[in-house]
């Protein structure tokens, strides 16, 4: 039961299997529906017409012997004999005088009960057409007519025939009927619903290989699927032609950034040598062109990291980023990290690590380059004067690093973002105070690189921190 719950619980409402199965399931239980009224109907006015047809015979057979037993003795003997030949016990006459009293009726009549009885002179009252009435559990067919004897009106005949053994059968078939079309709907819906998942499967093999497919995939991607539709395969042809397309488009920026960043580096870095060269040299300048001076420099400086980092991401998605791993002691290199660190902020840095030495196999200048940008934001996002804190830990054949501080935080739903190029949690920070949005893309790139992984974790307001795993 429990397992039938969840199937249930993962339908799509908006899936193309559920459309297709409640549109078939829709069709076919109004056709069956549809066939099984029709079919009720058409039997019922079978079984009222052969009915009607012997009530029919009666009506025209009545005068006649009439005429003949009035022949024979009085006209009253004659009439009720002759009613009386006609009758059985599943067929009534009654005949009735102009101002509604029983001239005559069958004996037949008698074996009736009286409300029975009652009730079936009752329906005489209104216009009588043949159709089947249910009386006290019992269904009869009943008809009138004027009754004319040598051309003299007696009165108005009528005719029953009681129908309650073909009414029951008639009532036990229909509800066969009925459950055997229920019976069909449910199975058609079941085979449909199987057949359509079926039908189905090519596509959804589709959508889970392109779904494998990866940035860095795109060039090989080929989608193919054996015993598949022509418009599935066709399909597949597309959406291949398409990856391909995305493949070159990529290269083709991938390419341009690699090209602008290594072309504008260069000029840069010439530029930013000239300022310095000129700042140094600042007895003859006035403060405003010094301040200038130093906001260009400034300037410049952030344009060259920035070109750094497009460079060495560009360079990473090409699979040009050679990384030279060797083991190093992890205590070590972050000691030097700090002391870089602090040289530049005005912080508080301590180490504490229950492990000493902690070997990693990592790129001492990438490893050191991680480690300076997540001590930077971690600067950049707390409040002046509040400590940063690097832990280092041993778990199984993993090395752990993990920088913390007492910052601001990061919102839960940007925490899943911030490792995306380019992706800043506040907009409106300046790049002097929140970046370009490539650090972390950065730290990323470079540790998976590495072999390793990063996560952050962090409560709003609190605390962050960015956790490291490298191979140990």
């Amino acid at each position: 039961m429990k397992q039938i719950r969840k199937n249930w619980l993962k339908i799509d409402p908006f899936s193309l299997r559920l459309r297709l199965t409640i549109g078939i399931a829709a069709f076919s239980a109004l056709v069956l529906g549809s066939l099984t009224v029709w079919t009720s109907w058409k039997m019922q006015q079978i079984l009222i017409d052969s009915h009607k047809h012997n009530i029919e015979q009666i009506a025209e057979r009545l005068p006649r012997d009439v005429e003949v037993y009035s022949e024979m003795m009085r006209p009253e003997t004659g009439l009720q004999k002759a009613i009386n030949n006609l009758a059985n016990t599943r067929t009534l006459l009654w005949l009735k005088s102009p101002d509604q009293k029983i001239l005559v009726k069958s004996a037949t009549l008698d074996l009736l009960s009286d409300s029975t009885v009652a009730k079936l002179m009752s329906l005489t009252k209104m216009s009588i057409k043949p159709q089947v009435y249910k009386v006290n559990q019992s269904y009869f067919i009943l008809s009138g007519g004027s009754l004319q004897v040598q051309g003299k009106l007696l009165g108005k005949l009528f005719v029953v025939q009681d129908i309650t053994r073909e009414q029951t059968m008639f009532v036990a078939m229909v509800r066969s009927l009925s459950i055997a079309s229920i019976s069909a709907i449910a199975v058609s819906i079941v085979a449909s619903a199987f057949y359509i998942q079926r039908s189905l499967q090519p596509l959804r093999q589709l959508s889970q290989m392109t779904a494998a497919i990866s940035a860095e995939d795109l060039g090989q991607a080929q989608l193919y699927l054996d015993n598949a539709p022509s418009e599935v395969k066709e399909l597949a042809q597309t959406l291949s032609m398409l990856l391909s397309r995305l493949s070159e488009s990529w290269e083709q920026e991938r390419q341009f950034v690699s090209n602008v960043s290594h072309e504008l580096r260069t000029p840069l870095t010439i530029v930013h040598g000239y300022l310095q060269s000129v700042l140094r040299r600042q007895n003859n300048l006035t403060e405003i062109q010094r301040e200038a001076l130093e906001t260009a420099a400034s300037e410049a400086e952030h344009t060259i990291r920035l070109l750094q980092d497009l460079l060495d991401l560009a360079r990473a998605d090409s699979g040009y980023l050679h990384l030279q791993i060797k083991s190093y002691v992890l205590n070590e290199l972050v000691e030097e990290v700090v002391v870089m660190a602090e040289t530049y902020s005005d912080r508080l840095i301590t180490i504490e690590s229950t492990t000493y030495p902690i070997e990693v196999k990592a790129d001492y200048n990438r490893l050191k380059q991680v480690l300076l940008n997540l001590i930077d934001n971690a600067v950049k996002y707390s409040e002046a004067g509040s400590p940063v804190l690097l832990k280092l830990h041993r778990l199984d054949d993993k090395a752990v690093i993990q920088v913390c501080d007492k910052g601001y935080g990061i919102p839960l739903q940007h925490q899943t973002r911030i490792f995306e190029r380019f992706y800043r949690v506040d907009e409106s920070r300046s790049h002097g105070t929140g970046g370009c949005g490539l650090g972390l893309s950065i730290v990323k790139t470079l540790v998976e690189g590495m072999r390793g992984s990063v996560s952050v974790q962090s409560k709003l307001g609190e605390w962050t921190v960015f956790t490291i795993n490298l191979p140990a």
